[in-house]
């Protein structure tokens, strides 16, 4: 006999998970759809937990954390350890669903959930250095009084994830959380609800106790349930500014949470005339096509020193032509699959729009196609714009798509000016032959992240998060793990008597 599958492809079995398994809920407050991108046809229509059902959900949690929380970092690692093994085993038919949830082309979803399980290693390896507690030295030493510190987990965390990376965004923020001892309750994206479910079933697999890990579906409303909870006693979320606001709001109601926010940015990729022109022209696709353009960290500003702008401008887009095939998502040659929804296609479309109108040109792509065998998905053909100024509507405000601006500049102080322009602060590049220049640049721009001869790199032990309005806090690395926990000095008085000062 084979062995019974680790997680169902099935979204008909509900797309809760609570108390270790996939479940759904009868009452609730209504319901949303749920869309693949890629046939642009709605699936499922998933209930919305009220606020009284993420109040149990939350008190499962709570009632679950104690025990989860008792057992060592070292323990709790071994099991984090075996879902990176399972999520390695099962890897092509979690990337596939991750297609069919969010549209993203087969070769991108591969490298997400690859990197997921690397995520679980990190974590479950870095545990038990990382949250040990320190010895602190006292006036009069240790024969007199000694004071320790210790790192406690919140107890239950709430967590809401983003649709553009569901699965490994979902990881980001649940392998820290669970290594560190806490009890998770996690809303998805109602535009993309399926992959933190089906992580749900991989970690019940590998052992992680019932009721540790639950997901709950919804919109605003659910939201603001997980926010104000009293026995929520940390948040992190990852969506819009707007939204990073609220969050931030309703999380203090009642009680006081930390917060991490990872937030969007209007990012941006410098170019001086002395950079190598084939790997500046790679550095703008990746800063601009990958998972169409819907990645916080693009940097639809790439700004072009003036003696090369004509010939990185004919390169890009020879390159983009050559390169930018948009197809299936499930297919292994397709470069740009589907967008989101069909809402945010349009949305994309008026930011190209509202480019035409304020003078810009666009040089190829920028309108809807509809690909053999998936006509209805929510495909469009990538833009590459020039003839916009700093002003413009497309130049300030973040796309979320694949849409790239050119811009022309002179000098290295006006350029560092008018990309530091900006309330976000997420990511920035800089393309240059003078190493030199390129650390100096980096240190003037205002950006968590800054990519030299490079971009939108990530890896699971480099911290990831934005300045300004583009969030607090960070994913990944060592400081997102001791984020969830809390740290509790303990003075001990070690002499036979205390005296006073009355």
């Amino acid at each position: 006999m084979s062995p019974s599958p680790i997680f169902s492809s099935d979204i008909s079995g509900g797309l809760f998970f609570i108390n270790g398994k996939r479940t759904t809920i009868t009452e609730n407050s209504g319901t949303f759809d749920v869309l693949e991108p890629r046939i642009g046809k709605v699936v499922a229509k998933s209930p919305i937990a009220s606020a009284s059902q993420v109040d149990e959900v939350a008190r499962l949690a709570a009632a679950s954390q104690s025990a989860w929380s008792s057992q060592t970092a070292l323990e709790r690692g071994k099991i984090l350890r075996k879902v990176a093994e399972l999520i390695r085993e099962n890897l092509e038919e979690i990337a596939r669903l991750e297609v069919l949830t969010n549209g993203k082309p087969i070769y991108e979803a591969r490298c997400d959930i690859a990197s997921s399980a690397d995520t679980f290693d990190f974590f479950a390896g870095i545990a038990t250095a990382a949250l040990q507690g320190d010895n602190l030295e006292l006036p009069g030493g240790p024969s007199q009084r000694i004071c320790y510190t210790t790192r406690e987990p919140f107890g239950v965390v709430g967590l809401i994830g983003a649709w553009n990376y569901p699965f490994q965004t979902c990881v980001w923020k649940v392998a820290p959380a669970l290594a560190a001892g806490n009890a998770v309750v996690y809303k998805p994206s109602p535009f993309a609800p399926a992959s933190p479910v089906l992580l749900g079933e991989i970690l019940t697999s590998a052992g992680l106790p019932n009721g540790v890990y639950n997901v709950v579906q919804g919109e605003g409303e659910t939201g603001i349930a997980i926010c104000e909870h009293p026995l929520i006693s940390k948040v992190s979320f990852t969506g819009s500014v707007a939204s990073g606001q609220a969050v931030q709001r309703q999380s203090s109601t009642k009680n006081v949470k930390p917060v991490t926010l990872e937030l969007g940015g209007k990012s941006e990729l410098i170019i001086f005339d002395d950079s190598n022109l084939e790997s500046a022209v790679a550095a703008a696709m990746l800063a601009n096509f990958l998972n169409q353009g819907q990645v916080c960290t693009n940097a639809t500003r790439v700004f072009v020193q003036r003696g090369i702008l004509e010939k990185f401008t004919e390169a890009v887009v020879n390159e983009a032509n050559l390169k930018l095939k948009v197809g299936d998502p499930l297919l292994d040659d397709t470069r740009v699959g589907a967008n989101i929804n069909e809402g945010h296609l349009n949305r994309i479309l008026g930011y190209i729009e509202s480019a035409k109108q304020e003078g810009g040109k666009v040089l190829r792509g920028g309108v809807r196609v509809h690909p053999t065998g998936v006509e209805n998905g929510f495909y469009l053909d990538p833009a590459i714009i020039v003839g916009l100024n700093d002003e413009s509507k497309a130049v300030r405000e973040e796309i979320f798509g694949a849409v790239m601006l050119i811009l022309p500049f002179e000098t290295e102080d006006e350029v560092v000016a008018r990309a530091n322009n900006t309330t976000y602060g997420l990511a920035a590049g800089v393309f240059s032959g003078n190493l030199a220049r390129g650390h100096r640049v980096a240190a003037k721009l205002q950006a968590g992240t800054v990519f030299v001869n490079t971009y939108n790199d990530t890896e699971v032990n480099v911290p990831f998060g934005g300045f300004k309005n583009s969030g607090h806090g960070r994913e990944n690395c060592v400081d997102t793990l001791r984020a969830y926990t809390q740290i509790k000095a303990v003075y001990v008085n070690v002499q036979d008597t205390l005296e006073h000062c009355f």
